[in-house]
């Protein structure tokens, strides 16, 4: 009986070893291997967006300054960010000094004129005397050019005294365009004509646009009146519009400058930044998901499926970003199987089990 009982029990490990006839197979690499799902490099339509920075100019300046020197700052009547009309008094100069002189000129233009309403009596009483022998022909020729004289000194006070008003006029400074004052360099008490800054700077029309630097390369995709999204540092978002591309890039930057004129805001300072998203272009480009791509000390680059399932790492060149998908400048080639979801974790020659990105069973990203 423990004989037979023996052999039963043999028998019934042999079978169960045998599982039915099949033999247990040993675990491959391949079965160790992660699974990681793959998907092809392809050429895919991606909108080309541009963005740029650049500082907030008013659209055209006009500067005003004091064309007398040396006359007293006597009354400033504008202030920043006043907004004035064409004409406005900004600013009035002391016309101490010239009142003398003009009461001195008028006083020589009065006399002037005394003097040539005589010459001309003078000279019309001898009209018609010529060659009669009443007078000598030398004092008839006189008496005419004195008359001449006289109204050329009349003529020359009569200047002078213009010259003197006008200076007066000039001494008060008036807008030359409506807009807003974006810069004050004059005080009450102050002498004009220390130097050559301008005393008030306006934004004509209070127009402040955006001047956005943008790269050569980018300069020729972009067209006038395309409309342009603009935002300014505290996050609001100012709708705007290409006015004028720059016809020259700048030689220390290789930059060329987008006028991208904005609508009137009093959150629209001179002097103050924003960035610019210009309406992009959709192009075929050769791309992969965003999450393929890998960073690090050599840059980014790839995890490629080579042969015998093994991973290899390429470096790529990556251009426009969207809709979750990067451009390659340079790298694999359309049709190579790049590695998804687990890529961070496979070191370059690891053996992969892919499987397809989205079919099912797929390991979720």
């Amino acid at each position: 009986m423990t004989i037979r009982a023996g052999a039963l029990l043999g028998a019934f490990l042999l079978l169960a070893a045998c599982n039915n006839g099949t033999e247990v197979r040993k675990e491959t690499p391949e079965d160790q291997a992660r699974a990681v799902s793959v998907t092809p490099v392809a050429m895919r339509p991606l909108e080309v967006a541009i963005s740029a920075s650049g500082r907030l100019v008013p659209r055209e300046e006009a500067a005003v300054g004091a064309e007398l020197a040396g006359y007293r700052v006597a009354q400033v009547l504008a202030e920043e960010g006043d907004v004035v009309r064409a004409g406005a008094v900004l600013a009035r100069l002391d016309a101490g000094l010239l009142e003398g002189e003009i009461a001195r000129a008028r006083a020589e233009v009065a006399r002037a004129e005394a003097g040539a309403a005589r010459a001309r009596l003078e000279a019309e009483r001898v009209d018609g005397l010529d060659n009669t022998g009443v007078l000598a022909q030398e004092a008839i020729d006189q008496r005419r050019i004195a008359r001449r004289e006289s109204d050329a000194a009349l003529a020359a006070a009569r200047a002078q005294l213009q010259d003197l008003t006008t200076r007066r006029a000039r001494l008060t400074l008036r807008a030359p365009v409506g807009g807003t004052i974006i810069a004050r360099s004059i005080a009450p008490g102050s002498i004009s004509g220390g130097g050559t800054e301008p005393l008030f700077r306006i934004a004509r029309g209070s127009l402040i646009e955006l001047a956005a630097e943008v790269t050569e390369a980018d300069l020729a995709r972009i067209r006038r009146g395309a409309p342009v999204a603009v935002t300014l540092p505290d996050g609001t978002a100012v709708s705007g519009e290409v006015r004028m591309i720059q016809p020259r890039i700048e030689e220390a930057n290789q930059l060329g400058i987008v006028r991208v004129s904005l609508p009137v805001r009093q959150d629209l300072r001179a002097g103050g930044t924003a960035t610019a998203r210009f309406e992009g272009t959709v192009r075929n480009v050769l791309a992969v998901p965003e999450a393929a791509i890998q960073y690090g000390a050599q840059g980014p680059s790839v995890m490629v499926l080579a042969p015998g399932n093994r991973a290899k790492r390429m470096a790529v060149r990556t251009g426009t970003r969207a809709g979750g998908y990067v451009e390659l400048l340079q790298g694999p080639a359309a049709g190579t199987q790049v590695l998804l979801s687990g890529a961070a974790f496979v070191l370059e020659g690891d053996i992969v089990r892919p499987v397809k990105a989205g079919a099912a069973g797929a390991p979720r990203r």
